[in-house]
């Protein structure tokens, strides 16, 4: 009986397979996002901004034409970690708690990350750049306040800042693991996060899958760059944001992203002609620095790419590459003209010691000890500066759409969408325009579907919610999403739902609902209301029943509505 025993254990070992064999069956999976960037900021989708990277993928992959996400950078990155609407992971707003079960500031126990799932479905994972899910991020942190930090919500490995804006040049809350760090001499945050993305790849034991997240701060103000990449944009942007708006839009247009028949959108009416624009050498250098944060991020998408090939792991690696939300109008920096003496540097006065921490979103001394530049007129990219490429530029890269971040029209929540998988896909897909609607919301799906991940209903003793998406894998093969539920958002009362062809939206918590047929006119320039009322009556109880499920209400601030 023994030997019985023991020919059934060796033929069951035989027929189990090895641990690289289910490596090699399972993908690994690379999510890159960019951060405040453009509808059409990059080549692919009509940019003349230089991002070869990007472009072969998509030549070797496909573009999703309609792929959304929330509209804000935290929302965005507790969306997609979670599988949920942010509201329902506790990240309704920002950061600030506002004792609101959908206005935490942090995502919830409720919630499990891509990372938490796919661990537990025997995948290695890393993370390399941004988190912006938990406002615990000061230096005098305890152990047991860092839960929500990534290597306690399913990260083995973690390089990048936990909060969400600061100096490309001199991140606050830069660290490594559970421990804050400083800077290393040269230190550029974009050249970091691909750098230990790199690492990481290298590193990585090659007996098991691996899931990475890669969340880039690029372009995310102060726009900050390498003088050698701003360099290559000088002049290029001399005929101004109008310009730019038709030459992307006809290049958008060639490559069939954008229909014939949908207008262009009107030039935002904060946005002067660039004919009666002032200081035009000035804005012509945000725009310049802009792009070259854009090329530099590819740069280093590259460097991630070529380690993947040079290991052996690119032809069966899911990379999807979006952005957190579209071109940002804020002027951060540049609301009041410079003072005469920022204009050109100051002299070094107060050098930060080696190893010191940044605790700053905005220092006020760069590492070196110049005081750092802000105002109209302070030409941004290096250390000791801190401005915004501003509005008229923000309406450029969301061409052909309304709105930018902040707001869920369509320039505010339409991300580019690269997915790369030259095992996955099927060839007839390379190089294809794919259009059904997608959202945040599919990529746990995704991960889980194609992982053979199982999503949970319990972990750690608290019932989890469940995934709201659906996955993007029939996209691979050129089939239809089965999604039988609308697509909803919601931020800062900014409101919306996406059903089929019908989008419904509304700016502000009591402004009027405004009904576009996405196929006739995704740039929302023919408002259906009046001619539709029963139409908007029905997607509006819609979204007011999922606003109460999701936990969007009860609103944290606006205006109670009348009984």
């Amino acid at each position: 009986m023994k030997h019985v025993f023991l020919i059934l254990l060796s033929v069951a070992w035989q027929l189990t397979p090895s641990a690289t064999a289910m490596a090699e069956e399972r993908p690994n999976i690379i999510i890159m996002m960019a951060d405040d960037m453009g509808f059409s900021d990059i080549g692919c989708y009509g940019s003349e901004i230089e991002t070869p990277t990007l472009d072969s993928m998509a030549k070797g992959g496909i573009r999703f034409t309609q792929f959304y996400n929330t509209g804000r950078c935290c929302p965005t990155r507790a969306a997609l970690l979670t599988g949920l609407y942010p509201h329902q992971a506790g990240v309704g707003h920002m950061m600030e708690d506002r004792k609101l079960p959908g206005y935490r500031g942090r995502i919830g126990p409720n919630t499990q990350t891509i990372a938490e799932v796919l661990r537990g479905a025997g995948y290695s994972t890393y993370m390399s750049g941004k988190w912006h899910v938990t406002p615990e991020r000061g230096p005098n942190l305890k152990p047991g306040d860092k839960y929500n930090w990534p290597i306690n919500r399913g990260f083995d490995k973690f390089f990048g800042t936990i909060h969400g804006a600061g100096s490309l040049w001199d991140p606050n809350s830069l660290s490594r693991g559970l421990q804050l760090i400083a800077p290393h001499k040269d230190f550029y945050y974009t050249d970091a996060i691909g750098d230990n993305a790199v690492q990481y790849i290298t590193e990585h034991n090659s007996e098991k899958p691996f899931f990475m997240y890669v969340a880039f701060t690029s372009p995310h103000w102060p726009m900050h760059a390498r003088e050698k990449d701003i360099a290559k944009y000088k002049g290029r942007y001399s005929e101004g944001w109008g310009k730019l708006r038709e030459q992307r839009l006809a290049q958008m247009r060639k490559l069939g992203l954008i229909k014939p028949e949908w207008n262009l959108t009107e030039r935002d009416r904060k946005a002067p002609a660039w004919e009666d624009a002032d200081m035009k050498e000035w804005n012509q250098r945000r725009m310049e620095v802009y792009a070259a944060m854009v090329d530099s991020m590819d740069q280093n998408i590259g460097k991630i790419v070529g380690k993947l090939k040079e290991m052996e792991y690119l032809d069966n690696t899911l990379i999807l590459f979006l952005a957190d939300n579209g071109g940002c109008a804020e002027e951060y920096g540049t609301w009041n003209p410079a003072k005469p003496e920022d204009l050109e540097p100051h002299p070094v006065t107060k050098p930060m010691r080696p190893g010191e921490h940044q605790t700053k979103m905005a220092p006020d001394f760069s590492r070196e000890g110049r005081k750092v530049r802000k105002g109209r007129g302070v030409m941004p990219g290096p250390a000791d500066t801190y401005v915004a490429y501003g509005l008229p530029w923000a309406n450029a890269s969301n061409t052909p759409f309304r709105r930018y971040k902040h707001w869920v029209h369509e320039g505010g929540i339409s991300s580019p969408l690269i997915a790369h998988w030259p095992k996955g896909l099927e060839a007839k897909m390379n190089n294809q325009l794919y259009e059904d609607p997608a959202h945040l919301i599919d990529l746990m799906a995704t991960c889980v579907d194609v992982a053979g991940a199982t999503y949970p209903k319990v972990a750690n003793g608290v019932a989890i919610t469940p995934m709201q998406g659906t996955s993007l894998r029939p996209s691979f093969v050129g089939e239809s999403l089965s999604r039988d539920k609308p697509i909803f958002f919601e931020h800062e009362g900014n409101r919306a739902i996406r059903d089929g062809k019908w989008k419904l939206v509304a700016q502000g918590h009591d402004g009027p609902w405004e009904l576009y047929d996405m196929e006739a006119d995704r740039t929302e320039t023919s408002d259906l209301s009046d001619a539709q009322p029963d139409r908007v009556e029905k997607m509006a109880q819609q979204y007011e029943q999922w606003a109460l499920t999701a936990l969007v209400k009860p609103w944290p601030w606006g205006k109670k509505k009348k009984k």
